[in-house]
């Protein structure tokens, strides 16, 4: 059981010693990533429906609904719903497409590696060109991983927060 528990770990630390430090930073990237992917899964389980009766309540306690003060107000309640359910997406949608990107600067990195192996040994030596290729496809391999398993939440709390957007400007009725 223990050895379950700790082979991501060690799994981990072979993808560093193999992909350099550009893996850290993918891998920083992928845990920054997936804690506002469970806070915002926490939020829109938990916060969401009690700010939004609150609101609703202040909405429905209201005698008047029908003037242009009135509905500056419902769209300032709708609003501010929806910030909250926007809060840090946009810091998602940069870091989904950023783990790629560092992925491609470890591959840069690594491909140096191999070129400056070949101009120290002036010969294209296959087990020189090795530890430097294999740093290179690590750090793809690391950062396009990350990536895909931040698209699909991206995608799902974008369109969430138009649905609970609309859904909320439906319950708040003049």
């Amino acid at each position: 059981m223990l050895e379950v528990l700790t082979s991501p770990l060690a799994t981990f630390k072979q993808m560093q010693e193999l992909g350099g430090p550009v893996v850290n930073w993918i891998f920083i990237a992928c845990v920054l990533m997936w804690t506002i992917v469970i806070e915002r899964i926490i939020y829109f389980r938990r916060a969401l429906p009690v700010e939004a009766k609150r609101l609703l309540d202040q909405w429905v306690h209201r005698t008047d609904r029908q003037s242009w003060t009135s509905r500056q107000v419902r769209r300032a309640m709708i609003s501010r719903l929806n910030a909250g359910m926007s809060r840090n997406l946009q810091v998602l949608k940069v870091l989904v497409p950023m783990c790629p990107l560092l992925g491609l600067l470890g591959t840069v990195g690594g491909m140096l590696e191999v070129f400056d192996s070949m101009a120290a040994r002036g010969s294209a030596d296959a087990r020189s060109m090795a530890s430097g290729i294999s740093e290179a496809m690590i750090c793809t391999l690391t950062g396009l991983a990350v990536s895909i398993t931040g698209l699909y939440p991206a995608y799902y709390f974008r369109r969430r927060v138009r649905r609970e957007t609309e859904l909320l400007a439906d319950k708040f009725s003049f």
